[in-house]
């Protein structure tokens, strides 16, 4: 069982407040998910704490500079673009996520309004709906519950045993868990140090067997 003493330990740059406030959707979250034994509640704390920045990020940041969308977008941007469209958040997510995972063509705004969200951060309009359907949450009209700790700990419940993400932590095999969260594998080292962290707090060796 998820306590307060278990989050802090995991997650030891979250803000008291953050704790606080997620501690008991967290727990209930990996009760409705099946997120029931040591090492897959170390693997989903390690990867939330990744994802979210410490409980700190609960929507996507996409206020890029024009070098950064060169370096995090460079099949969407030539520098050209990227100068258009730096520090312009809105017009940056409706871009980049236009035409894909259910979403309309730029003009339509859906990249920009189902940007990720959630502590695991669930992105585009097609993953909404589905995430919604399951939580019994209208996420098309209202993409923002996901910003809400209840919903955001649900959600990333729901992403977690959709994506099968017991099998590979009952294993200790974060690097398949960070592929199928990240589709590569992005914060590797932060996720392993987090996992190692949150392994301790449960007092369950975090080295494969």
């Amino acid at each position: 069982m998820l306590t307060a003493d278990i989050l802090r330990a995991a997650l030891p740059a979250a803000r008291p407040t953050d704790i606080a406030r997620f501690v008991t959707p967290l727990a209930e979250a990996c009760a409705e998910w099946g997120i029931d034994a040591p090492l897959r509640l170390a693997a989903f704390l390690a990867q939330i704490a990744h994802e979210s920045g410490q409980l700190r990020a609960l929507v996507e940041n996409l206020n890029y500079s024009a070098e950064a969308l060169l370096r995090v977008f460079p099949r969407h941007f030539d520098a050209t673009q990227a100068t258009a469209y730096a520090r312009q958040p809105e017009r940056i997510g409706s871009k980049v996520y236009a035409n894909r995972m259910g979403n309309g063509d730029e003009a339509s705004g859906d990249g920009w309004r189902y940007r990720g969200r959630g502590l695991i951060q669930v992105t585009g309009k097609a993953n909404y709906a589905a995430c919604g359907t399951a939580l019994g949450l209208d996420l098309i009209v209202q993409p923002e519950l996901l910003e809400q700790p209840d919903a955001a700990a649900r959600s990333a419940g729901w992403f977690w045993h959709r994506n099968g993400l017991n099998r590979p932590a009952d294993a200790r095999d974060i690097e398949t868990i960070t592929r199928r969260i990240n589709g590569g594998l992005t914060g590797l080292d932060d996720r392993k140090a987090c996992y190692a962290r949150a392994c301790a707090a449960m007092e369950v060796s975090h080295e494969p067997a």
